[in-house]
């Protein structure tokens, strides 16, 4: 309810004649008032961590850059020029230690694939990278009618048009039609 009240309240989209930007207009400030409401969600925490070819070198070697980044940002400027020459050299290596570590995983995966055992492999970089091409605004939650969260394709597709039935159809549309 929290939401359609800020999209009521807000109403930029009634200022607008043409119906072609009325609803453009409309569209951008429940995506707005959504993302500011709802939030968003990522479905996992740091994203290097997972990857195999993250090690301790590449670890230490990044901390390090970062370090010598925030030493460079904060730093006073008769310190930046030393800082900076520091943070490019620790970037070089950050990034060597990077393809270092990912050649080897990739030359360790290529070998799996060619063995047996690699078909599963194979099936797991398919569906990895089906997930990966996915449009970004897909929809991964939504609560039902009672609260329920929703994680499944199919249940959060017949959830919508019971959401927006209840609310064009329902008391909120008379409400909304009262406030006018």
């Amino acid at each position: 309810m929290k939401l359609l009240e800020r999209i009521i309240k807000e109403g930029t989209w009634r200022q607008v004649e043409d119906a072609d930007t009325m609803w453009d207009t409309m569209a951008e400030c429940i995506q707005r008032s959504t993302k500011e409401i709802l939030g968003t969600s990522r479905r996992c925490g740091s994203k290097m961590k997972a990857f195999c070819w993250w090690n301790e070198d590449v670890k230490e070697k990044v901390k390090e850059k970062k370090r010598c980044m925030h030493c460079f940002r904060n730093g006073m400027n008769e310190e930046k020029e030393i800082s900076r020459v520091r943070y490019k050299a620790a970037k070089k290596l950050a990034k060597k230690a990077v393809a270092v570590a990912k050649s080897i995983a990739y030359d360790r995966l290529y070998q799996k694939l060619e063995m047996k055992k690699g078909e599963k492999e194979v099936f797991k970089l398919a569906k990895a990278r089906e997930r990966r091409t996915r449009d970004l605004s897909d929809i991964r939650y939504i609560k039902d009618e009672n609260g329920k969260v929703l994680a499944r394709d199919a249940e959060i597709k017949a959830r919508w048009p019971r959401y927006f039935s209840k609310l064009l159809n329902g008391k909120v549309l008379e409400d909304f039609r009262s406030r006018e």
